[in-house]
């Protein structure tokens, strides 16, 4: 139980604000990494500067993938706000640094750094989940999502500009900067609720084994829904430079897509994750994956803004709706005492899923085109549907 002077709302809305500021810290300086490896690393070569641009992205989910169990067993034991904490400090120091990079070597070394140290969503979904009632989750995690959304807008759509007009290194300044006040908010604007475990739940009861053996079919889900929505990310910045003709300007163009993504991402936490605590995840999981697969495919020909912008916008509504929807459906069939380890072990689902977008999504991106990451991006919306089908099968089970 927790103790009675604890004020979960206090804590939600708290760490809903300091994931605004880590998520716009990091949105402020790393999606313009593609046009700080040609214009301040001598990155010129079209071909390289794909491979180094997967290899940075595959970086962060290599290493995190094996330290989010660790990290989340940790949350369990030493508590969540401690993981959160250990988070967005080392966030702060690894993004600062990268702004001294001088070479791209060392920038993909501090990426992977990133990944092993930090993981700022994961703990606050974990800290969050475990606080809250649970028939409050679903709104809790879906306004958590909302924030995180919603500080993406704002980093992005500013790092743009600051990129364009001061130079990409002050934006990764900045970005260490708004790391560091996300920690300072969590420092003095949380507590930890007090719990009372017994030892027969850190043992593994009966009863809790089955239900942890229920949430394998959901982390599946999530490896693939990780997957397939991180298959062509790394790829805008590029195509918005396709598109506009030029790498000047192409940051504050990025940023500013990238900021119509964060709106509809927003909307989709807000939205979906109210709608998830009365309609079944997976239904929601299905129309999502449709229509983001259909909006998938006009941006893979799009030789305009205008047609780049408004199917991006329709097409991050529908994806936004897919993780916190079904991490609200493993948070809801875990017991509480376990959400650490679990959204540790999801952390890590996520991170094989995006591990693998990179490194594939390159091979093609430097085989073919650009644009052909879009379209293969799209059948793998199209195909999450039959998985979901599977998956939840697999669980009825």
């Amino acid at each position: 139980m927790s103790s009675p002077s604890h004020n979960w709302r206090r804590n939600v809305l708290t760490v809903g604000l300091s994931q605004f500021l880590s998520i716009a810290g990091f949105s402020f300086a790393i999606p313009f990494a593609p046009f700080f490896m040609q214009e301040q690393l001598g990155v010129s070569d079209p071909v390289h500067l794909r491979l180094w641009v997967s290899a940075f992205n595959a970086a962060v989910p290599l290493t995190m993938m094996f330290f989010a169990p660790i990290w989340g067993a940790a949350a369990d034991r030493y508590g969540r706000r401690m993981m959160l904490l250990r988070a967005n400090f080392a966030a702060w120091i690894v993004l600062t640094l990268m702004g001294f990079s001088r070479n791209v070597e060392m920038l993909v070394l501090l990426r992977a750094l990133q990944g092993a140290f930090t993981g700022t969503i994961t703990a606050a979904q974990a800290m969050v989940a475990a606080d809250v009632p649970p028939e409050r989750s679903g709104r809790a995690l879906g306004g958590l999502t909302a924030a995180i959304f919603s500080g993406s807008l704002a980093g992005v759509a500013l790092g743009g500009v600051c990129a364009e007009w001061f130079g990409y290194r002050v934006a990764f300044y900045i970005s260490g900067t708004l790391l560091l006040a996300a920690a300072l908010l969590v420092l003095f604007g949380t507590r930890e609720p007090i719990t009372h475990v017994s030892e027969e739940d850190f043992g593994g009861a009966p009863e809790h084994a089955g239900r942890l053996h229920g949430v394998w079919p959901i982390l599946g889900l999530i490896l693939a829904i990780s997957f397939v929505r991180s298959f062509d990310g790394a790829w805008v910045p590029l195509l918005v430079q396709e598109v506009h003709g030029s790498l000047e300007g192409a940051s504050l163009w990025t940023g500013l897509l990238a900021a119509g993504g964060g709106v509809a991402g927003m909307a989709a936490g807000i939205i979906l994750g109210n709608l998830a605590d009365r309609v079944p995840p997976p239904r929601i999981g299905k129309y999502s994956s449709l229509f983001a697969g259909l909006l998938m495919i006009p941006q893979a020909l799009a030789q305009s803004f205008g047609l780049l912008f408004a199917t991006r916008f329709g097409a991050m509504f529908c994806a936004g709706g897919l993780d916190p929807v079904f991490q609200i459906w493993l948070s809801k069939r875990t017991p509480a005492h376990k959400r650490g380890s679990i959204f540790g072990w999801a952390s890590s689902a996520r991170s094989l899923g995006w591990m693998l977008a990179a490194l594939s999504g390159g091979v093609v991106a430097a085989w073919f085109n650009i644009r052909t990451t879009f379209l293969i991006g799209a059948a793998l919306y199209l195909l999450l549907i039959p998985a979901i089908t599977i998956g939840v099968r697999r669980l009825t089970r």
